[in-house]
């Protein structure tokens, strides 16, 4: 081969090898990046619930500082990578163990968190497409080298999902070892409200029924609206988990009887307001939605006091209620009051 043509082929393959280096060192520093980056204390969907609430001295405080902290709970974070509501592309991206990359210097704490971050958005994946959620596919996605710590995993991943969308993660079947996301509220197709696939709506459920307990059992449109859309949810926008919110809120909601959507008396011109509906009363409690919104907040129920006293008395309420239902039993007996009023002395 002529000098010429043999100079010009070493330049060429010197050229090749300088952009092959290049890229080499930009797929490394993005990993090094990627590496460095110290992980959240908790899951990005939850940022900014770390609020305490121990400071609120007052009913008013409580409210917007429960309002601030809760507008993060159904943000995209980590589960915006999951597609929206409306996609029903069985070929949509899966979370891989490749997307996360462990840094030898994170501690062992920092490292299952993220893995329960990863775990989480595989959850809700199958939970999505309505697929079987099976503990050895589990296993591989956080890797084997974690199976000792696969319980602590797991339940760290349950606690987000349960924080972000009101449902908790059960064994379905103790033999084949498989697991499902159980909503808390019976709500239509475990939670999505509307058949085919989709993520839970409870959560917004859930808000919305703390938002009228913490507003003396019921609360105006406005206010509600005021609240979602610090949530980053708009009437009239498509949200990725909720789909159409106004509709979803003031029709399927009411139709299947968790809220009431009523006109404020005497209002002119007329305004609307939501309480709660015959099935949240019946399927939930107050105490159990004063405990959602400790959860999301990192607290304890008794950092809202009057709600505290409140739910107290709701459930004894109930107590005696489920008493008196009771076949052979007749009326009201003072022992009965003196036995549900201790039951539910302050636990906290």
């Amino acid at each position: 081969m002529p000098r010429g043509q043999k100079s010009k082929r070493r330049t060429r393959e010197k050229r090749r090898h300088t952009q092959d280096d290049s890229q080499s060192d930009r797929n490394i520093q993005a990993t090094a990046a990627t590496e460095e980056e110290p992980p959240s204390s908790s899951s990005p969907v939850l940022e900014g619930n770390s609020q305490s609430l121990s400071a609120v001295e007052s009913s008013s405080t409580s409210h917007g500082s429960w309002m601030a902290s809760s507008t993060s709970i159904n943000s995209p974070g980590i589960f915006g990578r999951i597609s929206h509501e409306g996609d029903n592309n069985q070929g949509e991206e899966r979370p891989h163990s490749s997307q996360v990359l462990l840094s030898t210097g994170n501690s062992c704490s920092d490292i299952l968190n993220i893995k329960a971050d990863l775990l989480a958005q595989y959850l809700l994946y199958k939970y999505k497409m309505k697929q079987p959620i099976l503990k050895e596919d589990m296993l591989r996605l956080v890797h084997r080298n974690y199976e000792d710590q696969f319980a602590e995993i797991l339940k760290r991943a349950s606690e987000l999902i349960e924080l972000a969308f009101a449902v908790e993660v059960k064994e379905a079947d103790s033999t084949s070892h498989s697991y499902d996301l159980v909503s808390k509220l019976k709500l239509p197709n475990n939670g999505r409200v509307r058949g085919g696939i989709g993520l839970p709506k409870t959560g917004l459920l859930m808000n919305i029924l703390g938002m009228i307990f913490i507003k003396g059992n019921h609360v105006t449109e406005e206010e509600i609206w005021k609240f979602l859309n610090m949530m980053q949810v708009y009437a009239g926008r498509k949200h990725y988990i909720y789909g159409e919110p106004r509709k979803l809120i003031t029709k399927d909601l009411v139709r299947l009887q968790y809220l009431e959507y009523q006109q404020v008396p005497n209002s002119d011109p007329p305004r609307y307001e939501f309480l709660w509906g015959p099935k949240a009363h019946a399927e939930t409690s107050k105490m159990e939605v004063l405990e959602f919104m400790a959860k999301i907040n990192d607290t304890v129920p008794t950092t809202f006091p009057l709600q505290y006293e409140e739910a107290l008395q709701d459930e004894e309420e109930r107590a005696l209620a489920r008493v008196a239902a009771r076949p052979g039993t007749t009326g009201h007996c003072q022992a009965c009051s003196r036995v549900a009023s201790s039951s539910f002395s302050h636990p906290y």
